[in-house]
């Protein structure tokens, strides 16, 4: 009779991570990243990132973090845990508008999710020179009156139904280009940010 304390083949370690490489493959592939580029943006070696890929190493949860970043997911989904249910319908009257700096926001998503929507009310004043960089990404839809969007060295103005799209660590502003402010839908992904600590007209070093 065998006397090994090891676990079974194909059975975890008690206090293992479970085996997340199949799902780290896929994911890289689906969004369309070598392995070199993924494990650039993720602050590994090509080496390093391909071991976790083929599980002859287990990341650790600062590496799964990462990884989640640059795949767009969550560490829950790449250990494979199903998130509680949520009702994803949200009735426009439901939630009260917050507002801050002239600012107005309505919660158009769910919480506790991966990305942040809203429905924003920009006016026209010197908030918008208030300039973001922070990790994630950023998508806005004009709904009425005209934006001007700066990212790093070029201004654009957007008129209603333009939209943009872009890496929000490149250096940002976002201002109403009418003097009756402008409407738009946002989208950002909550890489780093709390939950209610929303990055549009509010100054992150004034506490």
């Amino acid at each position: 009779m065998s006397t090994s304390s090891e676990a079974p083949s194909g059975a975890a370690a008690p206090g293992a991570l479970p085996d997340v490489a199949p799902q780290l493959r896929a994911l890289r592939r689906r969004r369309g990243l070598t392995l070199e580029a993924a494990a650039q943006r993720a602050g590994l070696s090509p080496a390093h990132l391909s071991r976790l890929e083929t599980g002859r190493r287990q990341p650790s949860l600062p590496m799964l973090l990462g990884l989640a970043r640059v795949y767009g997911t969550t560490v829950s989904e790449l250990l494979g845990e199903v998130p509680p249910e949520r009702d994803p319908i949200v009735r426009g009257g439901r939630a009260e508008p917050a507002g801050a700096d002239g600012w107005v926001y309505h919660q158009a998503g769910g919480p506790g999710r991966a990305m942040q929507a809203l429905r924003v009310q920009v006016p026209y004043a010197t908030q918008g020179d208030l300039v973001r960089v922070h990790p994630g990404e950023e998508w806005l839809y004009v709904l009425g009156g005209r934006v001007r969007l700066a990212l790093g060295e070029d201004v654009h103005v957007l008129d209603p139904g333009d939209s943009a799209h872009f890496d929000s660590l490149t250096p940002h502003r976002i201002g109403a280009a009418t003097r009756g402010g402008a409407e738009l839908l946002f989208v950002h992904t909550l890489m780093q940010s709390a939950a209610a600590d929303l990055c549009l007209g509010v100054d992150a070093h004034r506490r």
